[in-house]
């Protein structure tokens, strides 16, 4: 056998001697989760800080690998789990599903990261028609005891068994509709039985085999399910969503049941520390009496405030708020925390780190600072540039006129518009074909997340804060309003009537707003985020809710660009774009790319230039040119007075500056078929065949093209020293720096740095001003980034063009490659996330890597930076900042993204895991 010091990770289980496959609660402790998933981890802590936690188990997530890379459980797992289960039963003074007094246990999942409603859970395991009647007589209540076993059959039938959930939902329905009531605890025991009689022979239909009698039976058949559900589709979109890992495993917690549905003196809730919708500090969670944990989740029975608890139970009620202080302080942050009374008993069921929105993080990253919790590096970790993102999206005009229909529970926040949609097939059809859409459910279930992650947003008519669609939707950053019991939402007939009798049809135009729970017909306005208004210097904080949050937003941001060592630049192209780009707290522009100032009016031009037969020609429009690129400079470089400006030097492909060769081609056939004159188009027809290419975007272009048309490079080389030497003359500071596109080897770059040196030599002459232009270069070819030691020989910086370098390294055209392809690669797992968005780290990002330390060592000083759009991605800024580059470049709205990342992944402290 091998040999492993740590036993707990980065093997196969079966192959380590003495290896643990089980941990009773009484063992583990929260810096576990590798080992016992976030609940097992967080059970064991409760147990440990000696809060009321029911006794019980874990089984490792080492041994969900073994069972799902060999398909069947370690050898030793059997023995282990009969040894707990035996201590659990010694401790409990009952044996499991034993006929007089049956212990019964609960089969949850638990991944190191939390996957709301992803996998499975079965409770109630141990009931059987012997152990039922046992159960009813020790609880002293046959509805109880029938209730829990039809939930049992029902629970494992759908989950075990794979029998079609919904068969369960209309037996349930028609006994309720039997009996004239609406909700099931109006159901009686000599109902409920026949329920369960039903029930047992919907699984022998559906499943091909009766409902098990033997307890243990049960127990190893829901643990396996629970394996298993790691693998769902569910659970593996979900994970692509969220970006967590694949090869995790999930473990499984066996705990003992304690029951909420043993009348009014018992119940269920979700609590959680601090409101995760708008991180203020209170009372917030849901309760529901008489009720096991499914109840709250799936929203099936709408629930009552957590507040009300204190009125129903107070006893239940105090110890519930000591314990959340307790877990807030020990945890340093927002609890989500499930809980059941049994008959006066409270129970802790779950704790973890709560989900919550944007908006929440960032205030309760700063109140915990206030509260000397945690200090500013810390605060970083709490929040994300994708929640900051979030934030600056528009929300609704307040004021505009639209029609109000109904309002909920303001679950997650944010402005959505879109179609209402009735199920999540359609979501995802319609988004699919452009449309954007609203997901209306009565209440949504694991099964609706591809709609849920297809729609603008989520409505529900039922269901809390703590409800399925209101966990998933905050956690995706989605908005959503649940809970709007006025609505009445018919998913068979596609429709939904609102207060007055209106009915909103499948299709029709809806607004939700995910801040404040209200519904509107139709398209509501939007105005700019607060935040936005902030960072562009309009608005500041004060004592309203909104500037609560621009004040969170501006002491994070402080935090961050204290903390912080990349240098954040822009990607802007003009005067307009710099001037907001500075607001947004750019220092500098990493890319300015001239060929988009030849488009529109000056495009005439540089087609005259490209396609010039005489040197004569090619003068003509270089000197029709100089005076407008200088301007262009003149103005970029005042509005970015002080700041370093990267301009690159023109890049197109050259169709870009072409005219359509097929358009071109009927205008020279209509001439001909007309008898008219065509010299002139035929000429052109002519140029444009001889240049044309299969494959523009790997052609002619970049200094490519400054090498083929003489004066091209030299032109714009000599308006950016003019404009430089012109504000200087006028006391300004411009800090201009030259970029050569596309090189691939160094003798390219050597010979138009003579050039341009020699051109800032004549400005200079010519002006009387001293010029520091420092030249450099673009990395975006593989061969550019394998050769950068030579290259850094003749060039003063690098920027990584990491949009290039991703499609040559690939081997894709990014404009291609996407609309075909990159949708199946996605959803087969072969890509986590699009390589353009997010930087591959293993491919594209050792070329970066070997690049800068090969250009280092040439020239110890070389600047490094970044321009492609991975420079705003939260995740390629840390790696960035890992490998060592100077600055990321980004476009304007993502800089304050860049910026906080870039101070988390200064601060970044080891052992932090916030999602």
């Amino acid at each position: 056998m091998s040999e492993n010091k740590d036993p707990h990770v980065g093997h196969v289980a079966q192959s380590v001697e003495g290896v643990k496959f089980v941990y009773d609660f009484t063992e583990g402790n929260k810096d576990l989760k590798d080992l016992l998933g976030g609940k097992g981890a967080n059970l064991a802590e409760m147990t440990n800080l000696g809060l009321p936690v029911p006794p019980g188990f874990t089984i490792t997530t080492e041994a969900c690998k073994v069972y799902l890379d060999s398909g069947d459980e370690p050898a030793a797992l059997r023995d282990e789990v009969t040894a707990h289960l035996a201590a659990l039963e010694e401790k409990m003074g009952k044996k499991l599903g034993q006929a007089d007094d049956p212990l019964l246990v609960s089969v949850r999942s638990g991944a190191k990261f939390s996957m709301p409603g992803m996998m499975d859970t079965v409770l109630n395991i141990g009931l059987s028609d012997k152990s039922v009647q046992g159960l009813a007589q020790q609880a002293g209540d046959d509805r109880f005891a029938w209730d829990s076993y039809r939930r049992l059959i029902q629970m494992f039938g759908k989950t075990v068994l794979g029998v079609d959930g919904d068969l369960f939902e209309e037996a349930l329905e028609a006994a309720k509709a039997a009996k004239k009531v609406t909700v099931d605890t109006e159901l009686e025991a000599a109902d409920l039985k026949k329920l369960v009689t039903k029930f047992k022979k919907i699984v022998k239909t559906e499943a091909g085999r009766d409902f098990p009698q033997d307890p243990r039976e049960q127990m190893d058949l829901a643990i396996h399910a629970v394996f298993d559900s790691w693998n769902t589709d569910r659970a593996k979109l979900y994970r692509r969503q969220e970006r967590i890992p694949g090869d995790l495993g999930t473990a499984v917690n066996v705990c003992s049941m304690v029951f909420g549905n043993l009348g009014p003196d018992s119940g269920t809730g979700v609590a959680f520390t601090r409101d995760p919708a708008s991180g203020h500090q209170g009372v917030y969670g849901d309760y529901l009496q008489n009720a096991q944990g499914e109840d709250v989740v799936a929203g099936i029975r709408n629930t009552v405030p957590l507040a009300e608890l204190e009125a129903i139970d107070k006893k239940s009620y105090d110890q519930l708020m000591q314990i959340m202080e307790t877990l807030e302080n020990h945890y340093k942050d927002l609890c989500d925390i499930e809980f059941t009374i049994e008959r006066g008993q409270l129970w802790m069921l779950q704790t973890r780190v709560g989900k919550r929105t944007a908006g929440a993080a960032f205030r309760i990253a700063t109140q915990l600072v206030d509260q000397g919790l945690i200090d500013e590096a810390e605060a970083l970790q709490r929040v994300t540039g994708a929640q900051l993102a979030q934030l600056m999206f528009p929300r609704f005009d307040e004021d505009a006129k639209v029609a109000q229909v109904g309002r909920g529970i303001a679950a997650s926040p944010g402005a959505a518009v879109g179609k209402a949609v009735f199920d999540s097939y359609t979501a995802v059809k319609w988004s699919r074909s452009g449309e954007k859409v609203i997901l209306v459910r009565r209440e949504t279930n694991p099964d609706d997340l591809d709609g849920m992650i297809a729609a603008e947003g989520i409505l529900t008519s039922r269901g809390g804060k703590t409800s399925h669609a209101a966990v998933v939707a905050r956690g995706m950053g989605k908005t959503c309003v649940c809970g709007a019991e006025e609505l009445e939402v018919d998913t068979k007939r596609r429709r939904m009537t609102v207060p007055g009798g209106h009915v909103v049809e499948e299709g029709d135009l809806i607004s939700i707003d995910g801040s404040s729970g209200k519904v509107y017909l139709g398209e509501v306005p939007v105005v700019p985020s607060p935040v936005v208004e902030y960072f562009e210097g309009r608005m500041h904080a004060g004592a309203n809710d909104a500037d609560e949050l621009v004040e969170a937003v501006h002491r994070i941001m402080a935090f961050a660009d204290r903390k912080r060592r990349l240098r954040v630049r822009a990607n802007a192209d003009n005067a307009e774009d710099a001037l907001r780009a500075r607001r947004f707290g750019a220092q500098g522009i990493g890319l300015c790319r001239t060929e988009h100032m030849f488009l529109g009016d000056r495009r005439e031009l540089v087609e005259r230039l490209i396609l010039a037969d005489t040197e004569a020609e090619r003068e003509d429009s270089l000197k029709a040119l100089l005076p407008l690129q200088k301007q262009d400079f003149v103005e970029l470089f005042s509005a970015m007075d002080g700041l370093p400006v990267t301009v690159r030097l023109l890049d197109p492909p050259l169709h870009e500056f072409l005219p359509d060769i097929t358009e071109l081609s009927v205008r020279v056939a209509l001439a001909e078929s007309r008898q008219e004159p065509h010299e002139n188009e035929l000429r052109l027809l002519q140029a444009v065949h001889r240049l044309h290419e299969q494959n523009p975007m790997l052609g002619l272009r970049g200094v490519r093209l400054g090498l083929v048309i003489p004066g091209l490079f030299t032109m714009q080389v000599r308006a950016i020293a003019e404009a430089a030497a012109e504000r200087k003359n006028a006391k300004g500071d411009p800090r201009a720096e030259i970029m050569i596109p596309l090189v691939g080897t160094v003798q390219e770059l050597e010979i138009v740095r003579e050039e341009a040196d020699a051109v800032i030599a004549e400005v200079e002459a010519a002006t009387g001003v001293s010029l520091k232009l420092s030249i450099g270069t673009m990395i975006e070819l593989p061969r550019a980034a394998l050769t950068a030691g030579q290259i850094a020989e003749a060039a003063e910086f690098f920027s990584f063009g990491t949009n290039d370098l991703t499609q040559t390294v690939w081997g894709f055209s990014r404009d291609d490659v996407e609309a075909s392809f990159f949708t199946a690669y996605l959803e087969k797992g072969i890509f986590g996330v699009s390589p353009f968005e997010t930087i591959d780290k293993d491919g594209v990002g050792s070329l970066v890597k070997l690049a800068a330390e090969a250009g280092r060592a040439t020239r110890p000083d070389l600047k490094l930076g970044v321009c492609g759009e991975h420079g705003g991605d939260p995740e390629s800024v840390h790696f960035f900042h890992e490998v060592g580059l100077d600055y990321v470049s980004c476009s304007p709205f993502r800089i304050p993204v860049a910026r906080l990342e870039a101070g988390r992944a200064a601060s970044q402290s080891t052992g932090s895991d916030h999602r």
